[in-house]
């Protein structure tokens, strides 16, 4: 189905759709609220259980996923991807607004906050 576009299993809540039922279920927790996976070092729940993995390297220190040029190691393979933007000068990310370019999708989304007037959210 992934490769057919089929999306067959429908979200009764939303109109989201998905082309497997496992997709769906784990949609649904962001519905219910659901997070059946916690942390056992500091007890954060997680709908989804590679969210929690992810997460546990917070506490293991682990960083799998090392830069070939400088050496500098993340914990998820998307922040060394955006890092490696640095090395290439790679910009993907444009503005619709006012055209700039941007190595990384959350600062573009932090940029575009200037043209909506909206607040950027406290961590």
């Amino acid at each position: 189905r992934k490769h057919t576009g089929e999306k067959p299993y429908q979200c009764n809540q939303c109109d989201k759709a998905f082309s497997e039922n496992s997709k769906l279920k784990v949609h649904i927790r962001t519905h219910t609220g659901e997070k059946p996976y916690q942390c056992s070092h500091c007890n954060k729940a997680f709908a989804q259980n590679s969210k929690l993995k992810v997460h546990i390297r917070i506490h293991t220190g682990e960083k799998p996923y090392q830069c070939s040029h400088c050496n500098k190691a993340f914990t998820q393979n998307s922040e060394l991807k955006i890092h490696m933007r640095k090395h290439t000068g790679e910009k993907p990310y444009q503005c619709n607004q006012c055209d700039k370019i941007f190595s990384n999708p959350s600062v573009l989304r932090y940029h575009f906050m200037t043209h909506t007037g909206e607040k950027p959210h406290p961590y």
